[in-house]
């Protein structure tokens, strides 16, 4: 390691140990440990354009363990990307500022995935491999490699401990995704201690078993041996790698290193000052970085644009010879699914009871041929979900054009792998399961939300409707937790013309995910649902004059607030039903808009929902009643089940009667 080596890797410790020092608070002992890791995967190996970010052919880095964030914004800093500056820098962890304590996709220019949750990077690279793999198998020409990148990910033990790095690494081995590089951060060290004490398997063998190439690295700060170690991985064309590289948590500050303090908390002004006479560094000023660090880094950016350019050429020759694929190629950049709104082939009536799964189904083999780019499948349970592509192939080692996923049960690996190709771009993924099981997703669609990315949750057998396999099986709370979450739109569908509204708003939406719930039961057709459904709430058969009272339904009690509004109309009152497929849609559209809906002279309201009644209070009010799941439901056949938890005409009518 020459002296300019040297030198860039400690600008990487003291960026990274001053930024910390200054906000009072973040993780230095990633940084400073793995800074060696970073430099050399940056500067030698990383094939992407820093003055151009989004060049679509870069390698993706993910940094899992995304408390370490101060090694990517050093590194984005020293390679000026998106202009990250000094006093950005200097801002770390402070209110506004483009440096967060973790790293925020769409907030900070060169980075990949919003991390933090440990584990989940690991799953998202694995999501992006898998994207990678099947636009090469779609795109690329004999001469014309125009999708050829590698994904690299690292994370520490913490990483490696979560359960759903096991669960998408297991699925990666499977797959064969040789262009899948993990780092490994092996300090064995956690904020509690030495990682003996509840972790202590050979991660090495773990690996080979899932089907991994495992290389190791015995020192972190030899850049060498860490080089010849990404070459091997770049060269198996058979097996994703395992890098294991043991560091020293908090390397080159003696009061920290090797120890757990160094992972949470700033070193202190007086051990910021002994790393810097222990690392020789050549000033006491605070975010001082010699100019012959910045020449060297900016040389390296230069030689990184070349890259781009040649691929530009190279695909400027590809769009000539082949043409068909250049008009391909937009069309899973850039093209969309809106032309459908006005498309009545799409918007097809539903002449007799079905599920909505099944008329979901239906849909996804319409939406295939209209979107090639569609891609996706569920955690075991397509046949149940109905969510396979026919004639469209299962993407696998052996097939990498597929286009139906087989995620196998790993149901929270399936989000974060879901996420991972959202986030790689030219696709347009869904990802499956029962909707109970909804709660091995949330953690990762939580991630969807928080940053922005349109993935699509399929979610079926919806509520007490599942019937015999009970409640173990039966989703009561799930549908407000996932109310609950900012920026995630919930789609619960009463019929055809709904389920075709669900996926037409989740196909066109760009920054918000989707889920839709299904149900396993057979619905009859609703007909007063109209497209009006994409505004989340409508009136689906109304009265003449002012209502004497509201029903407000969704799924299917909207055909049980129907026969309820029958039965009360006998007694000469005025009943309006509005359907309510999606709050947070509902909630998204003009005041007057929602006036209309729901008038505020009419307090006589009665929500119906085969699942919690958490969250209705916000249209039923103090005067309003909800006819819902009190508890958990139960095993038996679904008819009797809605009849046993009071989902009845007769229950329904009495609720209104009692305002």
């Amino acid at each position: 390691m020459n002296q300019i080596d040297t030198l860039s890797i400690n600008a990487i410790r003291i960026l990274s140990a001053d930024a910390i020092q200054k906000a009072n608070s973040g993780h230095p002992g990633l940084p400073l440990g793995c800074a060696p890791i970073g430099y050399e995967l940056f500067a030698h190996h990383l094939s992407y354009n820093p003055a151009n970010p989004d060049w679509f052919n870069r390698d993706r880095f993910i940094l899992s363990g995304g408390h370490g964030s101060m090694l990517l914004y050093s590194l984005l800093h020293l390679f000026r990307v998106g202009n990250l500056t000094k006093e950005d820098l200097m801002n770390f962890r402070q209110v506004g500022s483009r440096t967060p304590g973790h790293p925020e996709y769409g907030h900070t220019t060169g980075v990949e995935a919003t991390t933090g949750p440990l584990g989940a990077g690991m799953a998202m690279a694995v999501g992006m491999a898998m994207a990678e793999a099947h636009l090469a198998a779609v795109f690329n020409k004999e001469n014309y490699p125009v999708v050829d990148h590698f994904t690299y990910v690292l994370g520490g033990d913490g990483c490696m401990m979560e359960g759903i790095s096991s669960e998408a690494f297991s699925l990666a081995g499977t797959l064969g995704l040789s262009k899948l590089i993990v780092l490994y951060d092996s300090n064995r060290i956690s904020i509690e201690g030495s990682t003996d004490i509840a972790f202590r398997e050979n991660v090495e063998e773990r690996m080979r078993a899932f089907g991994f190439q495992t290389i190791t690295v015995e020192d972190g700060n030899n850049i060498d041996a860490i080089a010849m170690a990404i070459e091997a991985a770049k060269r198996d064309t058979e097996h994703p790698s395992f890098i294991t590289i043991k560091t020293e948590i908090g390397y080159g500050c003696p009061a920290k290193q090797g120890k757990a303090s160094a992972h949470g908390e700033p070193l202190g002004a007086e051990n910021v000052k002994a790393l810097r006479e222990n690392l020789n560094w050549p000033c006491e000023e605070a975010f001082f970085v010699p100019e012959e660090v910045y020449r060297h880094f900016d040389q390296l950016s230069q030689e990184k644009a070349e890259a781009e350019a040649a691929w530009n050429v190279m695909f400027a020759a590809y769009c000539e010879e082949y043409p068909e694929m250049e008009a391909l190629w937009n069309q899973y950049q850039n093209g969309t699914a809106e032309e459908l709104l006005n498309d009545e082939s799409y918007w097809t009536a539903q002449e007799k009871a079905d599920a909505t799964r099944s008329i979901s189904g239906k849909i996804i083999n319409v939406l295939k041929d209209r979107l090639p780019n569609l891609f996706g499948g569920s955690a075991d349970l397509a046949p149940s979900n109905k969510t396979y592509m026919n004639g469209e192939g299962d993407f696998s080692k052996e097939d990498r054009k597929g286009r139906n996923l087989h995620f196998g049960v790993r149901e929270l690996a399936m989000a974060a792998i879901g996420n991972g190709i959202v986030l790689h771009g030219g696709l347009r993924p869904f990802v499956a399961t029962f909707f109970v099981f909804s709660d091995y997703v949330k953690p990762m669609a939580r991630l969807s939300s928080l940053m922005g990315v349109p993935l699509t949750y399929v979610f079926t057998h919806d509520s007490i409707g599942v019937g015999e396999d009970g409640p173990t099986h039966e989703p009561i709370e799930q549908l407000a937790a996932l109310r609950a979450m900012p920026n995630f739109h919930v789609f619960r569908p009463c019929d055809a013309m709904e389920t075709q509204a669900a996926w037409y708003s989740a196909v066109t939406s760009k920054h918000t995910p989707t889920a839709l719930v299904l149900s396993r039961q057979n619905l009859e057709p609703m007909k007063g649902s109209s497209k009006e459904a994409l505004k989340g709430g409508y009136i689906l058969e109304d009265c003449q004059g002012t209502p004497d009272a509201i029903l407000i339904a969704t799924g299917s009690e909207v055909g049980l607030a129907v026969k309820a509004k029958a039965e009360l109309e006998k007694e000469g009152m005025k009943i309006r039903v509005v359907s309510m497929p999606c709050m947070d849609l509902f909630e998204e559209q003009t005041a007057e808009y929602r006036e209309s809906v729901l008038p505020k002279t009419v307090r006589k309201r009665v929500a119906v929902e085969a699942l919690g009644g958490f969250g209705w209070e916000r249209y039923t009010g103090l005067d309003g009643a909800v006819v819902s799941m009190k508890g958990f439901g139960a095993s038996g056949p679904a008819a009797e089940l809605f009849e046993k938890f009071g989902f009845t005409v007769e229950n329904v009518v009495n609720a209104v009667k009692s305002l």
